[in-house]
């Protein structure tokens, strides 16, 4: 939390972090955002579940936050980072003895930056990461634990832009000399019992003790986490993720695929996927050339789409067959009748912006009225779409527990 010490620590040993600035009053928090561009995001120092955070993309807007969200002082300063957008967000725990440093599980989420770690689904191991690039993180991980002279448990937060290139680059968001809410999932995905070993770590031994139960991951099968959220109890919430934590339970799915370990989770979660049926497709404009090769294997697999206006064209221009259904201030039959006849078998709609955003919250809102899966980002309607794929053609025999982690 405190940035200075932290800025000094990164720099001594020769890492990055996203520009970063701290404000203690409303003129300050406007000049040092121009200082390392737009979008930022800000939030109040000493907080958990990223409480009044938010990603600004205007000074107009900063100002707006900075009247209304937070009170600013020299006591409590906001603290500005420049925001990674198309960023891959990684997870990485780690237990350390002071000296010695074991990497326990490193996580790669399913969501982009931008949405809360503990809201972004994410799988362990990283599903679509080189080995070089994850190798790396662990080094990095390592090398924090031993400056910060950690003993027991270690979170750290990692950003990876040009994450699918050549030359990626590797961005440190945080690091929480504690446990995190991933040490559960860690445990039971690796067969590692982390909380213990820290505790003895904690009370004076070392991590040589233990070295026949810290036993690397045999990356023969994937653990994919994904969020429970409360929006069902709150009908009139619109879910669209951010990074303001809204979860309030996890669950976990096991599979020696990526896409069936994320199929089990999405149904563990209550939101069971679809294998037949009409996908309703509504994108924003900056998103669709991602959403080409998730309609296409959706097409293949039987599914019918539909789409808005401005989607409708995309996927004609790109030869993907398709019916067009009009908005809520079209006329009718519009998204709202699809939705309320149960004419629809899943959802992707990610935010389009201002102008669309009564019929983007109306779409979601129903679709958690009327129990139907949906997607509000790109990552997941990718990770949807393997997983379908994998449930209709993969292997979905069940393992115990003990199965997986003793790679029988």
């Amino acid at each position: 939390e405190d940035r200075e010490r932290f800025q000094k620590l990164i720099n001594q040993l020769g890492l990055l972090q996203p520009p970063n600035r701290i404000a203690h009053t409303e003129e300050e928090a406007l000049a040092k955002a121009e200082e390392i561009g737009y979008p930022i995001v800000v939030r109040p120092s000493y907080v958990l579940g990223g409480r009044a955070m938010e990603i600004v993309h205007t000074p107009e807007r900063l100002v707006k936050y900075m009247r209304e969200a937070v009170k600013v002082s020299p006591e409590e300063p906001v603290l500005l980072d420049r925001f990674l957008d198309d960023a891959v967000e990684m997870d990485v725990d780690a237990v350390c003895d002071g000296d010695v440093v074991a990497v326990a599980g490193v996580m790669e989420h399913i969501e982009q930056a931008g949405v809360h770690s503990g809201d972004s689904a994410c799988s362990l191991p990283p599903y679509s990461l080189a080995p070089s690039l994850v190798a790396e993180i662990r080094r990095e991980t390592r090398e924090l634990a031993k400056a910060l002279k950690v003993v027991g448990l270690m979170n750290v937060q990692f950003a990876v832009k040009n994450a699918h290139t050549e030359e990626p680059v590797v961005y440190v968001l945080e690091v929480n000399p504690r446990a995190s809410r991933t040490v559960p999932i860690v445990s039971k995905v690796t067969g590692m019992p982390l909380a213990r070993i820290a505790t003895y770590l904690m009370l004076g031994h070392s991590l040589s003790e233990y070295k026949d139960i810290l036993k690397p991951h045999p990356q023969t099968y994937f653990g994919v986490k994904e969020a429970v959220f409360p929006f069902n109890m709150f009908p009139e919430v619109d879910p669209v993720l951010g990074p303001e934590m809204r979860a309030t339970g996890e669950v976990m799915g096991l599979a020696p695929t990526f896409g069936m370990a994320y199929f089990k989770a999405q149904q563990a979660a209550g939101s069971r996927l679809p294998l037949k049926g009409t996908v309703l497709v509504s994108v924003s404009e900056r998103e669709r050339k991602y959403l080409l090769p998730i309609v296409r294997t959706l097409h293949e697999l039987g599914f019918k789409l539909v789409a808005t206006e401005g989607t409708a064209k995309f996927l004609a221009e790109n030869g993907i067959p398709h019916s067009e259904v009009k908005k809520l201030n079209e006329g009718r039959p519009n998204v709202a009748d699809l939705i309320k006849n149960r004419e629809v078998a899943l959802i992707i709609n990610t935010p389009i912006g201002r102008l669309g955003k009564i019929d983007d919250s109306c779409i979601r809102m129903l679709a958690i009225q009327y129990k139907i899966p949906y997607m509000t980002t790109i990552a997941a309607a990718k990770a949807s779409a393997a997983g379908i794929r994998e449930a209709l053609h993969g292997d979905s025999s069940p393992k115990s527990l003990q199965e997986y982690q003793s790679g029988r």
